[in-house]
Formats: C-alpha cells, sequence, structure tokens
C-alpha cells in the first residue's frame, strides 16, 4: 500500500475514518490535517509526529504508546483560548474536529527541547524514589524555597483562568440492566436483555460501538467482525426500551448498582457546543444510573513488556498497533520489531504486513511457540526468534534499533549473546489485564487467575462480568459469555431470556502464554537503562526494587512510595507489572502481593459534568428583598450575606468623590448615634412557631425560660448544639398564647429552621407544634437612634409612648396605612424599632419614612455600619464570634442561661463536662488598642510575650475589628484564653510585616456600659 503524500504514515486505503473529509489541526503551534473518524492521536501519527509530551518526573520525550484509555503519555491540552482550555485530554479519546488545537502539557521551553530533561538525565541517582521525603527534609528554612520549585514542577497541565462557555447536565436514569462496555461481550449481552423486553442502557467510552470487532482480524459468520456489529447496534438503536450512550464512560461504581456515567456529547464537534435550533446542548452530561443488574463487559488492558529504554517514542502496545491499522489505517512506522509472551500478539507484526511495511523480527519469550498466528507469520517470511525478548530500545528521541537476546523468564537473567535490530518501531505485549477498576470501586477485591496471568474481578450480588473482563480472551468464548452473563443478570429480576443465535466464529488454535512482566537485562536492574513500569508517573522497575529493599512491603506502601498507580492512569498498564516486580523481590507470588485498590474515577471527568447545571446563579441564587431596587437607585454597594444581597453602604459623592468605605461607615454611624438611621434588615430569618406545645419546645431549644413570656413581649435566646458550643441567637416574639415568631441570623435561617424539625421530627414527635419559614413574606425595617421615636410617631397609630411601649415589646398596628407588627428591639444600643410589614407594601413604607424623615436627616445604613454600631456595644454576630468551640459561659452571657428549667435544653449536659468547665477557655473580651489609630486585623492571633522563640503559645484571636467614629479610636472583640480575669491586662498581636501591636483586654461593651440609650 502507498502512503498518502501529505500524512506520511496514513495508508491510501483501509481504516474506518471518512477520507472524503479532511480536517485541519494544531498540535504545539503546527498544522496539521488528518480525517473524520480519526482521533488526535491517530492524526498525529499519521503526520509522523514522534514527541507528544515530556514525562513527569524525569522530563523525558514521550510517544503514542496505546490506542485508548489506557495511554499514559499523550495527555494534552486542548483549546485556542482561554475559555476553552481542558487539561489532560487523552489523544488517543479526543475525536478530531476541524479547527482542533492542542498543546503538550510538559515540556519548556518546547516540548522537542526541554530543558528539564537534563535534571532527568541525572534523575536516576539523585531523583529516587521518595527522594522528595529525603532530600528536603532540612534546613528547615529552606522550605519555602523549596515548595517554591516543587509546586512550579508539580501538575500536569493548567485550569482555564476565564469562564467556561460552555453548559453541562445531569440525567437521572434507571434501568433493569445497565451494560458497560460495547465489545463483543457487551453487544451480545445487550442484545439478550434486550430481545427479552428488559430495559437496558448499554455505554461504551468510545467513539463508535464495537469495541475489539472494529479491528479484528476475525471473521463473523464469514464476513468482518465489523459488521456483525453495526447490525447489532443498528437492531438496538431502533428498540424503544435500550438507551445506546456513544462516547460514554463509566466512572464510578456506588453503593446499591448506583453508577455515574459521564458522557461527552459535543467534545467531538468543536471546542465549544455548536448552536442546535439556536441554543447550545450540553457540552458533556452526568447519567446518575440507578440500575436494577449491573454487567460489566469493559474488555482487558493490554500489558507493555518492561525492557531498557521502553519508553522512548515509537514503543506502542502490540494491540494499539493493530488498531492505528486496521481502525485508522496509520501505520506509526516502518520497519518493526514484535517483542511478545503470547500468540495474540503477533495480530500486530501480520497487520504490519499487510499494510506494506518490514517486520524485522517476532522476539517471543516462549521456546516453541506454535500457534496458528505463528503459523501465519512463519509462513509469510517473518523471523521468529524464540525463548528471547527486547532487552533494550535504542534511540533517544526515536527507536532506532532494539537489542535482543534470549533470556530465561523464570530465573530472571539472560542467557545469551545479545544482538541488534535495525527498526523504528518496537511493538510489545505481556498478555491482557481484564479491566477490574469498576467491579473495584464495590469494594471486592479480585482474585488471581494462573490461567490467563491477571487478577479478575471480584463481583458483589448483582454484578455480572463477560468477557475479557473476567479473563475470556477468545472471540467465541467472549460472544458467548455476554449471552449466558445476560441470562443470569435477567433471572435475577424474575424474567426470562429469549434465545439469540451466535454468529458463527472460526475456532483458532492457540498456543500457552509465559509469564513475563519484567525483561532482564544484562546489567543489574539499579545499574541498567531505566526500566519504566508506570508510564505516566515515571516509576521504573529499579524503583520498586529500592522500595522493597527500603522496607515496603504492602503493595500499598510501595504505590505510594513510588508513586506507581497514581494520577489519571489508575494502574491501567503498569500495576500488574508492578506488583509481579514486587514480589519477585519480595520472595513471594503475585497473589500473596495482592493488588492496589482502585477508586473513582476511571479517567479524568471534568468539573462542569460534575457540577451539571448547579453551577452560577443556579447552584448560589442571588436573594433580593423587597427594597433592593431602591439601594440600587441610591447607589448602595452590596456584600452576599446567604445568599442575600445586602445593603453594606451607601457611599456619597462629596466635592465630587464618592465616599469611601470607611468615610462611609463612619457618617452613618454618627447618624444613627446622633439622629436617626434606617436599615433594611428584612433578611433575618423569621420561623413562625404555633401549637400548645410551642412554649415547652423553645424551652427545649434555647438555653432560657419561656414558660412565663407574655404576649406583647419579645425575648433574647441563645441556642446551642448538643455539644454545648453557641448555634445561633435571635429574638423571639409571643404573639399569642400558642404562638411565636422566631427570628436568626440571615446566614442561619436554614440550619435553624432544619435544626428545629430535626428534634421534632426524630426527638420529640409527641409535642404538637408547627413551623412556617416566614422570612419571605415579611420585610424588615429597622429605624434607630434618638430621633427615631418623633420619625415613627409620625407614620404610626402606635402609641410609642417609652412607659406603654418599653424595651423589648412589640405592638401591632398601621405604619404608613398598613398592616405591620412593630418590635422595640435594639441590635445597636439606641432606641430602635423593627417595623415588620407584609413585604409587598414594604417599599411604600420605606418611602413614606423618608418623605417624614427628612427634617431628621434620615440616613440609610449597610451592614458594615450595623457591624461597627454592635460591636460598640458588645453583641456578638453568631459564625464570626463564634466558631463551634464556644459556649455561652464563654461570650459572659450566664445571665441568658436557665440551669434551672425542668427539662434539660440541648446542650445542657454538655456544659458540665470538665472540658467546658476549664478556666482557661477561650472567652469574649474586648480589646482597646494602644495606638488608638491602629484597627486591628481580624483573625490576627494573640500572645502574652511577643519575644518568645517561633512557634509563639497563642491564647486567642481577633474575632472582630473596627474604627469607632463616635469613640474616635479602634476596638475589638476577641476570644483569650481565660479572658475574662484578665481585665486590664497587655497582649501583643504580631503581624506578617514584622509589625507588633499593643492591646489591653477590657469589657466588650465600649459604648453605653449601662444600657440607657436604648431604653430611652
Amino acid at each position: 500500500m502507498t502512503r498518502n503524500a501529505q500524512q506520511s504514515n496514513r495508508l491510501a486505503q483501509g481504516g474506518r475514518i471518512d477520507r472524503a473529509r479532511t480536517l485541519s489541526f494544531t498540535f504545539n503551534g503546527k498544522r496539521y490535517s488528518g480525517h473524520a473518524g480519526d482521533t488526535l492521536a491517530s492524526a498525529l501519527l499519521a503526520n509522523g509526529v514522534d514527541i507528544v509530551n515530556r514525562s513527569f518526573k524525569y522530563s523525558r520525550p514521550r510517544g503514542i504508546v496505546a490506542a485508548g484509555a489506557e495511554e499514559p503519555n499523550a495527555l494534552v491540552q486542548l483549546g485556542s483560548t482561554e475559555a476553552a482550555q481542558v487539561p489532560n485530554v487523552r489523544a488517543t479519546q479526543q475525536a478530531l474536529f476541524d479547527g482542533l488545537t492542542a498543546q503538550s502539557t510538559n515540556g519548556w521551553p518546547n516540548v522537542q527541547r526541554d530543558v528539564m530533561s537534563l535534571v532527568g538525565k541525572l534523575g536516576g541517582r539523585f531523583m529516587p524514589p521518595g527522594f522528595y521525603y529525603k532530600t528536603f527534609m532540612a534546613p528547615a528554612s529552606m522550605w519555602m524555597t523549596y515548595e517554591k520549585y516543587i509546586r512550579k514542577g508539580a501538575g500536569l497541565g493548567r485550569s482555564p483562568m476565564e469562564r467556561d462557555p460552555d453548559s453541562y447536565d445531569h440525567l437521572h436514569q434507571h434501568c433493569d440492566l445497565l451494560v458497560v462496555g460495547a465489545g463483543p461481550a457487551g453487544l451480545s449481552a445487550a442484545l439478550t436483555a434486550a430481545r427479552s423486553g428488559a430495559r437496558v442502557i448499554l455505554c461504551d467510552e468510545q467513539e463508535e460501538m464495537g469495541g475489539s470487532l472494529l479491528d479484528s482480524r476475525e471473521l463473523l459468520d464469514h464476513q468482518p467482525a465489523a459488521q456483525w456489529a453495526e447490525r447489532v447496534v443498528a437492531e438496538l438503536a431502533a428498540l424503544d426500551n435500550v438507551t445506546l450512550l456513544p462516547r460514554t464512560t463509566a466512572n464510578g461504581y456506588h453503593d446499591h448498582h448506583f453508577v455515574t456515567l459521564h458522557e461527552r456529547r459535543t467534545e467531538h464537534l468543536g471546542e465549544t457546543a455548536p448552536l442546535v435550533d439556536g441554543y447550545r446542548p450540553a457540552r458533556s452530561r452526568m447519567h446518575r444510573v440507578r440500575a436494577g443488574q449491573v454487567l460489566l463487559a469493559t474488555g482487558a488492558h493490554e500489558r507493555p513488556l518492561v525492557y531498557g529504554n521502553n519508553d522512548v517514542p515509537g514503543n506502542l502496545l502490540a494491540g494499539a498497533v493493530s488498531t492505528y491499522i486496521r481502525r485508522y489505517g496509520v501505520v506509526p512506522g516502518n520497519k518493526l520489531v514484535l517483542s511478545t509472551s503470547n500468540d495474540h500478539a503477533y495480530r500486530a507484526a501480520l497487520d504490519w504486513n499487510d499494510a506494506g511495511r518490514e517486520v524485522v523480527a517476532i522476539v517471543d519469550a516462549r521456546k516453541s511457540p506454535d500457534g496458528e498466528l505463528v503459523e501465519q507469520a512463519r509462513a509469510l517470511g517473518i523471523r521468529v526468534i524464540a525463548g528471547s525478548a527486547v532487552l533494550e530500545a535504542k534511540g533517544s528521541n526515536r527507536v532506532n534499533g532494539a537489542r535482543v537476546a534470549t533470556i530465561d523468564a523464570e530465573a530472571f537473567k539472560v542467557t545469551g549473546q545479545a544482538e541488534t535490530l535495525e527498526c523504528d518501531t518496537i511493538a510489545s505485549s505481556g498478555g491482557y489485564s481484564p479491566v477490574i477498576h469498576l467491579a473495584s470501586h464495590t469494594g471486592a477485591r479480585p482474585t488471581w487467575n494462573d490461567e490467563i496471568l491477571g487478577f479478575v474481578p471480584g463481583l458483589v450480588k448483582g454484578v455480572h462480568a463477560a468477557g475479557s473482563a473476567r479473563g475470556l480472551h477468545d472471540l467465541a468464548e467472549g460472544l458467548a459469555d455476554g449471552i449466558t452473563m445476560a441470562s443470569r443478570a435477567l433471572d435475577s429480576l424474575g424474567r426470562s431470556a429469549k434465545a439469540i443465535e451466535l454468529p458463527q466464529v472460526d475456532a483458532r488454535r492457540e498456543g500457552a502464554a509465559c509469564a513475563l512482566y519484567h525483561v532482564p537485562h544484562e546489567k543489574p536492574t539499579l545499574r541498567g537503562p531505566k526500566q519504566f513500569v508506570d508510564l505516566q508517573n515515571d516509576v521504573t522497575a529499579a524503583a520498586i526494587e529500592v522500595a522493597t529493599r527500603e522496607g515496603f512491603e504492602s503493595i500499598e506502601h510501595v504505590k505510594r512510595y513510588t508513586a506507581m498507580g497514581f494520577g489519571t492512569d489508575q494502574g491501567k498498564l503498569g500495576n500488574i507489572n508492578g506488583m509481579a516486580i514486587a514480589a519477585r523481590c519480595l520472595g513471594k507470588s503475585i497473589p500473596e502481593v495482592g493488588t492496589t485498590v482502585f477508586r473513582p474515577n476511571y479517567t479524568p471527568v471534568t468539573f462542569g459534568a460534575i457540577a451539571g447545571r448547579h453551577c452560577r446563579e443556579l447552584f448560589d441564587p442571588e436573594r433580593y428583598t423587597a427594597l433592593h431596587q431602591w439601594h440600587v437607585e441610591h447607589g448602595a454597594e452590596f456584600e452576599d450575606v446567604g445568599q442575600w444581597k445586602r445593603p453594606w453602604y451607601f457611599p456619597k459623592r462629596v466635592n465630587g468623590k464618592l465616599e469611601t468605605l470607611d468615610e462611609a461607615v463612619a457618617r452613618e454611624c454618627l447618624a444613627v448615634r446622633q439622629g436617626v438611621g434606617v436599615l433594611d434588615a428584612s433578611t433575618l430569618g423569621k420561623i413562625d412557631i404555633q401549637g400548645p406545645d410551642a412554649r415547652e419546645f423553645l424551652g427545649r431549644v434555647y438555653t432560657n425560660k419561656w414558660a412565663k413570656l407574655a404576649p406583647g413581649r419579645v425575648r433574647y435566646g441563645l441556642m446551642c448544639k448538643d455539644d454545648g458550643m453557641l448555634m445561633d441567637d435571635g429574638t423571639t416574639s409571643c404573639l399569642g398564647e400558642n404562638h411565636f415568631l422566631m427570628t436568626t441570623t440571615t446566614g442561619g435561617a436554614a440550619g435553624v429552621m432544619e435544626w428545629l424539625e430535626l428534634w421534632h421530627q426524630t426527638e420529640w414527635p409527641e409535642l404538637q407544634v408547627y413551623f412556617t419559614s416566614v422570612t419571605d413574606h415579611w420585610a424588615t425595617i429597622t429605624v434607630t437612634g434618638p430621633e427615631a421615636r418623633k420619625l415613627l410617631a409620625e407614620i404610626t397609630d402606635i402609641d410609642l409612648d417609652k412607659e406603654q411601649f418599653t424595651f423589648m415589646d412589640w405592638r401591632e398596628g398601621k405604619v404608613a396605612e398598613v398592616p405591620a407588627r412593630v418590635f422595640r428591639i435594639s441590635f445597636t444600643g439606641e432606641l430602635a424599632y423593627e417595623i415588620n410589614v407584609q413585604a409587598n407594601y414594604a417599599m411604600h413604607v420605606w418611602q413614606t419614612l423618608f418623605a417624614h424623615g427628612e427634617k431628621y436627616d434620615l440616613t440609610p445604613y449597610g451592614t458594615e455600619t450595623m457591624h461597627v454600631l454592635r460591636a460598640e456595644k458588645g453583641l456578638i454576630i453568631a459564625g464570626q464570634d463564634t466558631d463551634g468551640s464556644v459556649t455561652p459561659e464563654d461570650l459572659g452571657m450566664q445571665w441568658a442561661v436557665g440551669y434551672d428549667k425542668p427539662f434539660a435544653w440541648i446542650g445542657k449536659r454538655a456544659l458540665s463536662r470538665p472540658d467546658t468547665r476549664r478556666v482557661d477557655r477561650k472567652q469574649l473580651v474586648g480589646l482597646k488598642p494602644r495606638d488608638p489609630k491602629v484597627v486591628l486585623e481580624e483573625g490576627a492571633q494573640i500572645v502574652l510575650d511577643p519575644d518568645h522563640a517561633i512557634p509563639m503559645p497563642m491564647v486567642g484571636h481577633v474575632t472582630s475589628s473596627y474604627y469607632s467614629a463616635i469613640l474616635g479610636h479602634g476596638i475589638a472583640l476577641a476570644v483569650v484564653k481565660g479572658g475574662h480575669n484578665r481585665m486590664g491586662e497587655t497582649v501583643y498581636l504580631p503581624m506578617v510585616d514584622g509589625q507588633v501591636h499593643e492591646a489591653e483586654i477590657v469589657s466588650n461593651v465600649f459604648y453605653d456600659p449601662k444600657g440607657e440609650r436604648q431604653h430611652v
């Protein structure tokens, strides 16, 4: 056969590509062409591209090795724009599309000439396994330098820095039988179940269903195997009870037959999803499948042989060579040497010969190979060198020769004189390893099978394996096994399987394979050329030997010490070989050494598919109060609090310049302290509580008493977790004898509602009490300041006389002619009224307040001002001044704890533990900086001795810190060990820049300590 002139390794005919459609793509800045039906890998090989990446650790040149998910080297970065960047895509799994842009993930300044390769040449001596543990331990002072360069050198690819233009979604699916893998066994299983009327989902990770049948040399019913696969897929596609999912990888097998399938929906069409009927479909989809039974027809991965320099570009798997020739019409070289331990690999040499290229020799580790494929090779005049193996590949950027010698595999030694064969490609095969990853996700341990020289999956109830996935590599056996296992699955579902007729397969005689996992060399493993076991993670046979010598006997420890099977590889090619090497070094059998644990995901899954539609506005929706538009129109800056957009501050333009945050907050604080301010507090959580047992329930969830709270009164309460730590706080108002309104923090509303329901439904279901969230129903407008009563009196019919309407009372009436509840509650220490009106009337009430408030210079204020005002009064914010480790007593709030209540409220017992009674617990205090201009950093650590050697003993930290305009100096709240008994002491706060701030421990109430202003 002749070559394509533009694609040097492309055959003039053959393969399953569409030669009528030529596609242009770019790799590492150079433009190439391929055809529809190509993968990026097959197109690169067609164009004679040898080096596709640099290795992770040693920066050695790497080429394409495999043709599927097991590819360790060809990880590329996709995308021509920043937003379209996708890291670590396997070129073997990326369908070619016109305009595709890719580059290598490693290699600087480029993949051909990588500066880091100099390190790799010294790596055998200076970078043994675990070198980073040993090398970077000392001196400790250099760790920051080490870390900088280690992190810079780590990782593969890079994440995009711009917003993803695509969308993704999830789909929940149910089926009777999920078949994973659409090769011979998978197709026969799916057809059996489908014809029996079962609901079937058949998924396969390749672009086209058919698996090994798509490049098989064998015939089914005297026709190419691919034609039978096409007929079966067409029949399945026409059935209503069957869902076909090509380009879909089963990535995780979870409990109760819950399997996640990642469908790549548009990755084969372009960088972003194309417009279809005016909209863009999801880029990829995560199918969340709950199956009655699961059949794993995942096939097997061919094992490479481990020999010297087996990572040089031009070293490929034998099966991959056949796949590229027969499926893509690409011959990845000119002169082939095949090194094998089994008959099946001979197919690569026969396919190479059929393509018109030279097969230099087949090097077979078995002493007397005699199968039919062996005979075919000899009949073609191909040299077969028995009892031998390739010891070493020659070449640096591309194979240029193979050193071959006779070996004794059992004794692990070279027994003859080596000869060098001139070639540019070495294909190897050490046998086949069933793909056991998904079965291992269930927790079932695989078992060793001596007949196939590999592990077969352990299976839990309801899971079946068929074909090569359980070691039946013969085509006829695999087809029959699919039917058998589907019939068993259907029987478990209470269904009868309908018999289907198997296609005729010509029997083929094959010789037994020999066990060869690591090819010996004339030199000891540690001194010979590098023999790679895990190509993706640069794990060599020598590294495994070193690990066993250093005392690592568990295969899991060997894995972690050497990094074998890490990353996106998950041990697909190297694990069996690595285990065999460890077993030989430890003097054990492979079953005794065992296998490592495989975990989801089987191959990488984009975060987009994992998130689905649950991102941006659908993940964290923005909530607006009824007054939001007014805030926008009046220039408010917003902050996000529990999904709500709350006004942060209202900057004014002064002398043509907009106020800063500090300037605006100082003005707003003074307005509240000296006049009147108004706050949109609608976001406070509000829970309506009713029922004859409402009082009893409140007494159990709050630390203080509620039995005698009269209608018209309000009480502040603390809510603790069952460990005694403060969870939330707020006021609860008695609206009627059995009717209460509870308020919570903005961010804690949902959590408190869930907490109430949890205890009611699981612990106290006998209590008749009902909860309704009414946060959105009521808008809350807080009018605060010395002039608050005067302003509110102008627009309400409620009697605001201080003797009639006292602090912690509430009244019902009309405000601005709107029915309202008005609560005399203060979170600022000033005279304050909280006006609750139905949310639809909030804007009218708000505007009426401003119409009447102009004479009082009514000032809107935001959350930052609210925080400063409450901190001046020493009032806490749950979640900011508390962190889940603070009790009411730590906060100095013993006054809000009813220790003598008849029922043990939640958290009471925990407060009697020795730990919660310690006198040196962190307790809430105030801090006054010695320098009045200093505003301490929130989170700053507190020490008693600033001259203590590092690490300094830390006694607390700052929880809230602000500049108080009314006091003229910085203030802070903090938790300090034994703080309540340290009043007047000086503490120190060392900062990152070397400064050390001094502060005095004072009361946490900085302003109006007697609370007179809120009672006026």
